[in-house]
């Protein structure tokens, strides 16, 4: 760790991901980058769920060692190469900077209205696999959520629309798709 001119800040994204994916996806790069340059660490994050369970967003607690423009701007830039999604910021004493160029997509499987069979026939897994698949690099899975009536799918990615769009022919097909809703996230 840094010494006592460590300049301490938050990375609050507008993310919902589990802690695990989190770590995968953000704070392991994120760190990983900041060490090779020398100039900070990331020191663990946090996930704040709505009333329902649901992920609202997550962050990421971030210390460089100290708060030369230099360094502010090596952790700017090494965000934005990363991607991270709309509507984040990265706050600290005397800084409040929205960053984030991904826009968001979830994609709520219903858990509670499908015959019994489709439950046991189809696969969430193959729904994340098909999806990952026809966005064909226009964005990805990143995570999930299990709720009482729904599961919830993660997507982020460079436009909304165009996963969307891409998924649309998919989700009318496989029939655990039936009754989803697709929902902007970012």
């Amino acid at each position: 760790m840094f010494k006592k001119k460590e300049y301490q800040l938050t990375l609050q994204l507008n993310a919902r991901l589990q802690p695990f994916d989190r770590g995968e996806f953000f704070e392991d790069p994120l760190n990983e980058a900041l060490k090779d340059s020398k100039c900070g660490t990331t020191d663990g994050g946090g996930t704040m769920q709505q009333a329902t369970g649901e992920i609202e967003f997550c962050d990421i607690e971030i210390f460089l060692k100290d708060n030369n423009k230099e360094n502010v701007e090596k952790l700017l830039q090494f965000i934005d190469r990363m991607g991270v999604p709309k509507g984040s910021i990265l706050k600290a004493a005397g800084l409040e900077q929205s960053v984030g160029t991904l826009e968001g997509l979830a994609l709520y499987l219903n858990g509670t209205e499908l015959s019994e069979e489709v439950y046991q026939n189809c696969d969430i897994n193959y729904v994340i696999e098909k999806i990952d698949e026809v966005l064909d690099g226009s964005g990805q899975y990143y995570s999930y959520w299990e709720g009482p009536e729904n599961t919830a799918l993660y997507f982020y990615g460079i436009s909304f629309g165009e996963m969307k769009h891409r998924m649309t022919s998919f989700l009318s097909e496989y029939p655990l798709c039936q009754k989803c809703r697709v929902e902007q996230i970012a």
